[in-house]
């Protein structure tokens, strides 16, 4: 429960204190803007996410990368395919941005309720910004050290979040039982009808109760749809309890700025101080869902390629999928800790927060009208994809307001993972052009000549190459220039299949005198022990040869691929093969 709702668990503690710092507090406003938050939740997240999203699932995997699979099955090779890779492309560089500003909205928002702390009311600002920091550092400096040791306790503590939730909203409501005529939507019409642009930009504040909404899908592969689909009706409960509550609260006590704390120091004072504390486990728990998903989402572009490689840690030797990546942790803190510096209040981040989450969901309903339109059995569902793809786009145009305030901040971060991406995938297509590997038919016969000499190494030498229909250049070096070949020469390939996991080795030990090949085929998703593999396989190898791309270009994208390509380690180093044995051997190509 704290991987899956974690995010969305806690925007109750922001959402209406942000929406009423700039709506008046009338009675026709707080059932309005009530019923727009229900209802948000139950088209935006229920209904996008919940019923829509999660029918789509792929070998039960979930995210914007499995409807991209999807629709590579679906769709023709062609510009709706393009287009549709280029959408998960820049769905998945929002959900990295947004990994950024959501633990700092976070974190901010659960300090400040130190403010209703007796005794602590008028505490420096700066205090609380020291505060927020020092977590989001002592948070960060745990990922090394893996978390699922405190792992188990994440759904406890949610759960008895999610109930203080629900019993302190429910509190609340015995003052004011009518507040669930906010359930009707028309309260959500009348609020849009009567205040025109500036009730629509109202949109761009009530969308902060879904953060997190795209988790219900994204982590389906981890739980199963029908436990995230139980624990759904439990989690909506709670928040449509306590979002009640608030607004309850807000009537009857109009100058209280911070609701939720608020609401709570009123109901029972003596408890205000647990329940802080409470808070401050639940917001760290939400922004370790958001760190951890930032790694699985990292690790995945990895290993299918469309982001470069990058050192990864395995933190835990029962849960394979328990991953660190150390550049990433380390750029995740730098950019929480600046967003907390640079905005300093929650009310302020919030200003930057909204445009990648409507974004994200405006993809997310794009590319499943695409799929709805293209699977018959399945095209019923076609109008009300649109209809709530329409509603998540009205959202989205909504945050728009939002740019002179801080939003071009979701931008600017979505920003640097696309623009990687896009030089990275379309680096490699052209960098594997400019290598011009050599057809299998002419490589054999040219390798026969030189092994029948009889000049050959004792032991055996492994190559890492892409697979055995076109062989890399640098085999074709170090044998046929170099000289360079062994008793046992073994081309070793590794393919990403569409599983996320599983992994199967097929050994091909007689594709001519002393040539071999190693084919392994891994899930997307899978951590793999190569020097494992091969051991099992029986094969002791000498050495291990890979090849080291030196490129030379004046065209400034590749200039950048090439940068990026220097500073990321290689494929075997990746990998953790043995540094002894590693021989790499360097091809001058011109891009």
């Amino acid at each position: 429960m704290g991987i899956v709702f974690g995010d969305i668990g806690t925007s109750p503690i922001y959402t209406l204190t942000v929406v009423f710092a700039l709506t008046p507090r009338t009675e026709a406003s707080i059932l309005g803007i009530l019923s727009l938050v229900v209802w948000t939740l139950l088209i935006l997240v229920t209904g996008e996410y919940a019923w829509l999203a999660m029918s789509l699932s792929y070998k039960g995997q979930g995210g914007e990368i499995m409807l991209r699979e999807i629709l590579r099955r679906a769709l023709k090779p062609g510009r709706k395919l393009a287009f549709a890779g280029f959408l998960a492309f820049v769905g998945v560089s929002l959900l990295l941005g947004d990994g950024v500003i959501t633990p700092a909205i976070t974190l901010m928002s659960a300090v400040e309720g130190i403010l209703l702390v007796p005794g602590l009311e008028n505490v420096r600002w700066e205090i609380l910004i020291l505060i927020a920091v020092l977590i989001a550092i002592g948070l960060f400096s745990l990922q090394s050290r893996g978390v699922d040791k405190v792992a188990g306790i994440f759904g406890p503590v949610m759960v008895v979040w999610f109930s203080c939730l629900a019993i302190t909203g429910l509190v609340s409501i015995t003052a004011m039982p009518g507040i669930f005529k906010a359930v009707n939507p028309y309260y959500a019409f009348v609020f849009l009808s009567e205040n025109g642009l500036a009730g629509f930009f109202v949109l761009s504040e009530v969308i902060l109760c879904a953060t997190g909404g795209e988790a219900l899908y994204a982590d389906m592969g981890h739980l199963g749809r029908k436990p995230i689909l139980h624990a759904w009706y439990f989690v909506f409960g709670a928040l449509l309890l306590n979002y009640m509550g608030q607004g309850v609260f807000a009537v009857t006590h109009p100058d209280v700025k911070y609701l939720l704390f608020g609401m709570v120091r009123h109901q029972a004072a003596f408890l205000y101080i647990p329940f802080l504390l409470l808070t401050f486990l639940a917001t760290i728990i939400a922004s370790q869902s958001i760190i951890s998903g930032t790694f699985s989402i990292v690790y995945q572009g990895i290993t299918t390629r469309i982001l470069p490689l990058m050192k990864v840690d395995y933190t835990s030797s029962r849960i394979k999928s328990q991953i660190h990546i150390p550049f990433v942790s380390w750029t995740l803190m730098i950019a929480v800790i600046f967003m907390i510096l640079l905005f300093q209040k929650s009310e302020n981040l919030a200003a930057a927060y909204g445009m990648a989450v409507t974004g994200s969901m405006t993809i997310t309903g794009l590319m499943m009208i695409l799929i709805f339109s293209q699977i018959k059995k399945m095209r019923w569902k076609l109008p009300a994809a649109v209809f709530i793809t329409g509603i998540a786009f009205a959202y989205f145009l909504s945050t728009l307001s939002k740019l002179p305030h801080g939003a071009y901040w979701s931008l600017i971060l979505a920003a640097v993972p696309l623009t990687t991406i896009l030089i990275w995938t379309k680096g490699q297509k052209r960098l594997f052009k400019a290598l011009r590997p050599l057809d299998w038919e002419t490589f054999f016969i040219s390798y026969q000549q030189i092994y029948a000499k009889g000049r050959n190494i004792l032991g055996a030498a492994l190559f890492f190459c892409r697979g055995t229909q076109m062989i890399s250049p640098y085999i074709v070096h170090s044998i046929f220039r170099s000289n360079i070949i062994y008793e046992r020469n073994i081309l070793i390939s590794i393919n990403r299949t569409d599983e996320p996991y599983g992994v199967a080795v097929h050994h091909k030990p007689d594709l001519g005198p002393g040539l071999e090949a190693l084919e392994i085929e891994a899930g997307y998703r899978e951590v793999l022990d190569i020097e494992a593999l091969i051991k099992e396989q029986g094969i002791q190898e000498k050495v291990i040869f890979y090849g080291v791309e030196d490129i030379v270009t004046r065209n400034p994208i590749w200039g950048v691929f090439s940068l990026i390509k220097r500073i990321s380690p290689n494929f075997v180093q990746f990998s953790k093969l043995p540094p002894s044995r590693l021989q790499g051997i360097v091809t001058r190509v011109e891009m």
